[in-house]
């Protein structure tokens, strides 16, 4: 392509990860007044800091856009969101945005993959290009009103459902994302419970209380916590449990240690939730 983010062509920024071509189809989806917009294309190459590609429409540098495409040869999904770095004759840079982990990891398996691939194959000789032999063309017939009617309301159809999904990946995308302070610093990340257990180095069990012993009670605590960039519980909230087993619950946990978060390399807060089991003794 003329330019993309990392790509070092063009007097642009210097390339940052290694890029392997890749040409399988793209669905870019931008919000352009208030309604999605679904530009298809192919993909040139890909690392794991964005792509580029030819795209069906115009795009403008600084568009964020919902990228959708499966890598080869699994048929991987990714879906991620980027910004568009680069645009020029209908190809464009796109960089990518707040990449999980999952999904780094993926892009990561997909370049091992390709390099593999490349170490024990030889380079394969360039196949010809079949030139199809171009067809007379056909003579248009007039649509009744009927099929122009039955036409429109498909296309209605199409665009309700791409509307749908097209949401529906955007937020749950932004469910990943750290949200943003007033300044532009980010703030908190909502980060679910699984793989913040995975995250636990020190963990302080609870101490059964002697009023739940007398009552028997037991069950499970189910609290709301923010856990700082250092890996330290700032906050707690209990959301559900049987109450006389609240407080303990809440001074267990607040010893309770992480490994940082990070989103892009740098640790975060994070928001997420926290369960302690009591069984009576």
């Amino acid at each position: 392509m003329s330019a993309s983010p990392g790509a070092g062509q063009d007097g642009l920024t210097p390339r940052r990860a290694l890029r392997h071509p890749v040409a399988v189809p793209v669905d870019l989806t931008v919000l352009r007044s208030g309604v999605p917009d679904c530009i298809p294309g192919r993909s040139l190459n890909v690392s794991e800091c964005g792509l580029a590609a030819v795209v069906a429409g115009e795009l403008r540098p600084g568009d964020s856009v919902g990228v959708e495409m499966h890598l080869p040869p699994g048929n991987l999904p990714l879906t991620a969101k980027a910004v568009v770095r680069h645009q020029a004759k209908l190809r464009c840079g796109l960089e990518f945005v707040g990449l999980s982990r999952e999904q780094l990891a993926l892009i990561r398996q997909w370049n091992q993959g390709v390099d593999d691939v490349k170490a024990e194959n030889a380079p394969l000789p360039e196949k010809e290009i079949a030139v199809d032999t171009p067809k007379p063309p056909k003579t248009r017939r007039s649509l009744s009103p009927a099929l122009l009617w039955a036409a429109l309301a498909v296309f209605v159809i199409i665009g309700a459902a791409g509307w749908w999904q097209w949401y529906r990946v955007w937020s749950e995308l932004d469910s990943h994302l750290p949200t943003k302070a007033a300044g532009g610093e980010e703030v908190v990340a909502q980060v679910p419970a699984t793989e913040m257990e995975r995250l636990l180095t020190h963990k302080v069990d609870p101490v059964y209380p002697e009023a739940a012993k007398q009552s028997k009670a037991q069950g499970m605590v189910v609290l709301d916590a923010v856990i700082g960039p250092d890996g330290t519980v700032r906050n707690l909230k209990p959301l559900s449990g049987p109450e006389v087993l609240e407080s303990a619950a809440l001074d267990a946990v607040r010893w309770w240690r992480f490994e940082p978060y990070r989103v892009n390399g740098k640790p975060v807060e994070v928001e997420t939730t926290v369960a302690v089991e009591f069984e009576a003794e």
